[in-house]
């Protein structure tokens, strides 16, 4: 299937790992030109060179995404660079695993500002563009947590319910500019922020880490947890004109985890 992405440009926030690698990659592979950034100009240059090598160009810029004159500065250098943003994946790191009682207000705050404000700040700056332009595709990657809130991760159920809110907020408003906002909800996958979770987590429970993810792994319909390409695969037909008609969903890549209706 041609998802027809050549000759669009994708910006996919913290894409120096994990899921949002996994995706930078998917577009790239359908012929995309990529802007990627994190705060790991490291791992930045290696996912960079990774997807040179699916012939597509790649744009690579040191960003912390809580902090907004830098994504003002990622935005400009983009604009700059490509002359256009097409299609935006905001993603960034879970805050760390707890119950209520546990986090500080600061603690609030920076979840506040990672998870939510920093979908707000990318949003900010590139719909203006997207409105000239009269398309664009938006997916923000939240969590199933949005649908279920999951025990102890309270900062995480907040904050992301928040980018819910926002996506469908978006959707309502510039339909009419022909800029679709979907969100994309994960359940357990194979990165690094899982697998960080399962460590953390499975002491309580007096569990190996391995055991943690298994047990996770036995929630789901499937009987196992997915892997990063097969999220990407969702956001790669969000992304595409495949989806032209798809607006204000909340799409769960979950194996069956969340035993809802909706």
């Amino acid at each position: 299937m041609d998802f027809e992405l050549n000759e669009k440009v994708a910006l996919v926030a913290a894409s120096s790992t994990g899921l949002g690698k996994a995706v930078a990659l998917g577009l790239a592979e359908e012929g995309a030109d990529i802007i990627i950034c994190s705060r790991d100009s490291d791992k930045l240059k290696l996912v960079s060179e990774e997807i040179q090598k699916k012939e597509t160009r790649c744009l690579a810029i040191p960003t912390d995404l809580t902090n907004y004159s830098q994504v003002q500065d990622l935005v400009t250098k983009s604009i700059e660079h490509f002359g256009k943003i097409d299609i935006l994946v905001t993603n960034c790191g879970g805050p760390p695993s707890g119950g209520f009682l546990d986090f500080s207000i600061e603690d609030w705050n920076r979840a506040i500002d990672l998870n939510l404000m920093s979908t707000i700040y990318l949003c900010k700056e590139i719909i203006p563009y997207m409105v000239n332009q009269g398309s664009g595709r938006i997916i923000m990657i939240t969590s199933v947590s949005v649908k279920q809130p999951i025990k102890g991760l309270i900062l995480s159920n907040v904050a992301r319910a928040g980018v819910a809110g926002l996506a469908k907020s978006l959707c309502n408003e510039f339909g009419k500019n022909n800029i679709l906002v979907n969100i994309v909800c994960p359940g357990y996958t194979q990165t690094q922020r899982v697998n960080q979770l399962a460590i953390d987590l499975s002491a309580d429970q007096g569990l190996k880490p391995e055991e943690m993810i298994q047990k996770w792994a036995e929630l789901n319909a499937l009987g196992r947890i997915a892997t990063p390409e097969e999220f990407a695969n969702v956001v790669v037909f969000l992304a595409s004109e495949k989806a032209s008609h798809l607006t204000g969903t909340a799409i769960q890549i979950d194996g069956g985890l969340v035993k809802s209706l909706l």
